[in-house]
């Protein structure tokens, strides 16, 4: 794959992380004005907020973390592969 794909590849990964650490501490009682949190909600939002905007509420739970890892991991990682190679 070229560096194209790899740059693409690398920055996808770093975002299916950012997204793992906000459910991760969304279980901590950490202050809405910690620097870490603040840096990570504001990656992750702009496409996490959509997402949880067409996903129907199941009580406390917020699935739209795990729709847009799967849809990263499944759907866009692959034709990036493909698209690039």
């Amino acid at each position: 794959m070229g560096q194209i794909g790899d740059l693409i590849n690398y920055i996808l990964g770093i975002f299916v992380f950012a997204i793992f650490i906000r459910s991760i501490l969304t279980w901590f009682p950490i202050g809405r004005d910690n620097p870490i949190q603040l840096i990570v909600f504001q990656v992750t939002e702009p496409v996490l907020g959509p997402v949880r905007k067409y996903l129907p509420r199941f009580g406390a739970m917020d699935l739209s973390p795990m729709v847009v890892i799967i849809v990263i991991l499944f759907i866009i990682q692959p034709l990036v592969r493909e698209v690039l190679q």
